[in-house]
């Protein structure tokens, strides 16, 4: 029996079976997909501490370096549940059960894509879902953002500070964010909107070169010249295997706080898959470390 499982293997997950390792428990990470978790799709991260840049795959490469030469154990495998006895926690997979006294939550969560054929070949070639993580790449050239909600707003905004034109492409009349980012991008000269409107396809190879936008109300298709699009119409947390365990926000969100400790007693969460106002790979790392510790003073009270 382990002392933590850790599910999932992004930079929160990883972070935690660090810490976890070095206070000397037994560690098992979990991960269903890809190791490295979301950050491997990044093609370059430079706002890291210590790097300028790198890229999400090397990130990620050198993460897993460390907490396997730590002695952490990391087993491919899909969590289906978790059943919680009075000694241990059961995680279930697919095709195998593990036990824990304690168990890490950290399956992050996926954005929302457009679903559009070669969307996922120019992720990093002009395809992009964090304005915050990759806008400086697009300095004095034309993008365009998919979403009328607060997050697509708040990114027009900061975008408009870096590119020459930025068009906010819209599937409503109107847009849903907040008045103030409304009244803010309103005030920008080179931020246009484009109302009820759904982006059809994307025009590249090797990189991104225009979209195709159909209007809805008048069936009319136009392709604009684009050399960057951010797409910011939410996100998915990987959270419906724990939907009975933990409470969910109605997002499916786990509710935690700061401690990162949720409502079932040994069960933690950490990263993007938690209730948080910013979720990016500094705040994952950070989540890790006090999901870990938290979770290590509640074995040894034990």
């Amino acid at each position: 029996m382990y002392d933590i499982i850790i599910i999932g293997s992004g930079p929160a997950g990883l972070t935690a079976a660090l810490y976890a390792l070095r206070a000397d428990k037994r560690v098992l990470v979990l991960e269903k997909e890809n190791f490295g978790g979301q950050i491997t799709f990044s093609p370059k991260v430079e706002n890291y501490p210590a790097f300028m840049q790198i890229s999400g795959n090397e990130l990620a490469q050198k993460l897993m370096d460390q907490v396997m030469e730590h002695g952490a154990d990391i087993e491919l495998g899909e969590v289906t549940g978790i059943v919680c006895e009075p000694d241990r926690k059961k995680v279930l997979c697919t095709d195998e059960v593990y036990e824990a006294r304690a168990v890490i939550i950290a399956t992050g969560s996926r954005h929302r894509q457009l679903g559009l054929e070669g969307e996922n070949e120019l992720i990093g070639a002009g395809v992009s879902y964090c304005a915050v993580c990759d806008g400086a790449f697009f300095n004095s050239q034309d993008v365009a953002i998919v979403g009328g909600g607060n997050t697509a707003l708040q990114e027009a905004v900061l975008l408009s500070d870096i590119c020459r034109e930025v068009t906010v492409i819209q599937n409503l009349p109107m847009l849903t964010g907040e008045g103030r980012l409304i009244r803010a991008i309103e005030a920008k000269p080179n931020v246009r909107v484009i109302y009820d409107s759904l982006v059809t396809g994307l025009v590249g190879e090797e990189s991104l070169r225009a979209v195709r936008v159909l209007n809805t109300v008048t069936d009319e298709e136009q392709e604009l010249a684009v050399d960057g699009l951010f797409v910011a119409i939410g996100q998915k947390p990987e959270n419906e295997p724990f939907s009975s365990l933990v409470e969910l926000d109605a997002n499916g969100y786990v509710l935690a706080g700061e401690d990162c400790k949720t409502s079932a007693p040994g069960i933690f969460v950490a990263g993007d898959c938690r209730t948080k106002g910013v979720r990016q790979v500094t705040t994952a790392v950070a989540d890790g470390a006090t999901a870990a510790l938290a979770a290590c003073r509640y074995l040894d009270e034990r």
